[in-house]
């Protein structure tokens, strides 16, 4: 595990943050019944709604296995009166949907000849827990090669909705999920912080200790902490005392307050609070607001027929003024334990 000089980041790339101006967002296909045991059917109604909304707004660009499922997929989309001309489809086999993990990590520099660039990390289902994703690690080599521009291999596992990026410099994580075992065993913090700061093109990396309860992928970030802008943050709170998350999201809450940007300044923290416990089949669900997309024109959020939807729509509209907020009804999709988010990976525009 070596790092391959000259870096992104010495030629000048960087990862932008989620809420600059996207190129367009990338999908792969739902189709695998064994993450939405019993309930497939039930998640593409909300799942075109999310394109529905993504087209409106940007290119939305859809990996598909072959002819049948892209004609399933626009037959769907049709339904919803997606903006079919803002939607292309890549014959990209996966073995599952979740983009933001499996899909290509964009890395910008204007100045340069090839002004993009994709990250391919190697990836390994969340530590190797729903093989076989052989298929989902060549996604961004694939990508890389339809848009004939140059891909690299930094050769560790990483998965993108475990960082998120303020623009500036800084990415924030959690201890949890990075400092697993079961995804780089021989890397210490210290190993795990150079390839950040190498392949994503930052200068510092801030950790929380953990993630939420029932999250498959050992604490994502994006179902905690989002950044909205370069010096802000959304943080989900647990306000019910008695609940297992509460003490886990005041940790990280503490950790946020104490946290100083590369410029000396505190991190400006909105808490935006937990929906209401889902529990499906004895199993606890990783339902979260801050599993939210921020695209072009639109804040998409996920929503779980709670009374703590409307709340957490209005704190998100308050944190992008300039966008659009839509809540959509993710209680079908999180069975599969991730929402859209999860499902989604944009690609900057430069």
């Amino acid at each position: 595990m070596k790092i391959s000089r000259p870096t992104p980041k010495e030629l000048g790339y960087r990862f932008p943050a989620e809420f600059e101006k996207h190129a367009a967002t990338w999908l792969s296909w739902p189709h695998k019944e064994e993450s939405w045991p019993g309930k497939i059917e039930t998640i593409y109604p909300p799942y075109c709604l999310f394109i529905q909304a993504l087209s409106e707004n940007e290119a939305v660009h859809i990996n598909v296995a072959d002819e049948n499922m892209k004609t399933f997929a626009m037959e769907k989309l049709e339904k919803v009166s997606a903006k079919m001309d803002s939607i292309k489809f890549f014959t990209h086999p996966t073995n599952d949907a979740w983009c933001r993990d499996h899909g290509p990590a964009f890395l910008i520099n204007p100045a340069a000849a090839q002004p993009k660039i994709i990250i391919d990390w190697n990836y390994n289902a969340w530590g190797n827990k729903y093989p076989p994703f052989d298929l989902d690690d060549r996604i961004p080599t694939l990508i890389a090669t339809a848009y004939e521009i140059p891909v690299l291999y930094p050769d560790i596992i990483m998965e993108g909705g475990s960082v998120d990026f303020n623009g500036n410099g800084t990415l924030i994580t959690s201890e949890s999920c990075l400092l697993n075992k079961n995804r780089n065993p021989l890397l210490s913090r210290t190993g795990i912080e150079a390839f950040l700061e190498a392949y994503y093109g930052i200068d510092q990396v801030l950790w929380v200790k953990d993630g939420i309860v029932g999250d498959d992928t050992d604490g994502h970030i994006d179902d905690t902490v989002r950044f909205i802008n370069e010096d802000s943050v959304l943080a989900v709170v647990e306000e019910n005392k008695s609940d297992e998350n509460y003490e886990i999201l005041q940790r990280n809450l503490a950790d946020l307050k104490s946290m100083r940007l590369l410029n000396g300044k505190q991190l400006n923290i909105t808490e935006l609070p937990m929906p209401d416990k889902i529990i499906y089949e004895n199993q606890r669900l990783p339902a979260s607001y801050a599993n939210f997309y921020i695209a072009n024109g639109v804040v998409i959020v996920p929503t779980f027929r709670s009374d703590k939807d409307e709340k957490a729509l209005r704190i998100i509209q308050g944190a992008f003024p300039e966008r659009k907020v839509l809540g959509l009804d993710s209680t079908d999709i999180i069975w599969g334990l991730g929402s859209f988010h999860c499902l989604s990976q944009q690609e900057p525009y430069v």
